[in-house]
């Protein structure tokens, strides 16, 4: 199960956020990542991941470390679920595996080529992390703007309150928080800016921007 919130910001944000959270004595700075992910769907078209009836994102990520290049690589599934927004905060079911760097031409291969899964879309961003021991905060650059994700990392239990406490903490309001993905997200400005939607959301490329 994960627990989180979400807020997007319009890019003038992006440093007052970072250095808001590199003043934070409780929170550790990990550093600065570029994260280029890869969303597959089911290739049946029955068993859709983005059926509203499963509602899910099939993930392949691979993040570098901008200061030493080295890279890490992940296969993710995250699922909403019936009490995702009943909540003040997201609860959505997430289960991740690693695996390394140099076998992702491999993963690709099979799961495009054997298992014939459909390439939907991707994305690139720069992940800022911030955590302790019970708590991550990230801070993601992404080509249409900047978001802020608050993610328990404690006692389940008391997740919300944990989250809750560190909205407060950073002067954000609940009721401004976002409740859906990135695509969502991005999908959505686009169509009020009357913007062109690509299936791969890269810098360079014209864009949406999030606006105060």
């Amino acid at each position: 199960m994960e627990t989180e919130i979400r807020y997007y910001f319009n890019e003038k944000h992006y440093q007052k956020l970072l250095e808001q959270l590199k003043n934070n004595k409780e929170l550790k700075y990990k550093g600065c990542f570029y994260e280029l992910t890869i969303q597959y769907d089911h290739p049946l078209k029955e068993m859709s991941f983005y059926n509203k009836d499963i509602d899910g994102r099939f993930r392949v990520r691979c993040s570098k470390d901008v200061s030493n290049d080295e890279a890490s690589c992940k296969v993710s599934w995250k699922k909403r679920l019936k009490e995702t927004t009943k909540g003040l905060v997201n609860k959505e079911e997430e289960i991740e595996v690693d695996f390394n760097y140099i076998q992702l031409d491999n993963l690709i291969f099979l799961l495009e080529n054997v298992i014939h899964m459909k390439k939907v879309e991707s994305y690139e961003r720069y992940r800022n992390i911030f955590a302790n021991y019970n708590i991550e905060i990230v801070v993601d650059k992404y080509p249409f703007g900047i978001a802020l994700e608050i993610e328990n990392k404690g006692d389940e239990k008391n997740a919300e309150n944990n989250i809750v406490s560190w909205v407060k903490c950073l002067n954000l309001d609940l009721k401004n928080a976002y409740r859906l993905s990135w695509d969502d997200k991005y999908t959505s400005l686009c169509r009020e800016q009357n913007i062109q939607i690509y299936k791969d959301v890269k810098f360079g490329l014209p864009m949406p921007k999030i606006i105060d």
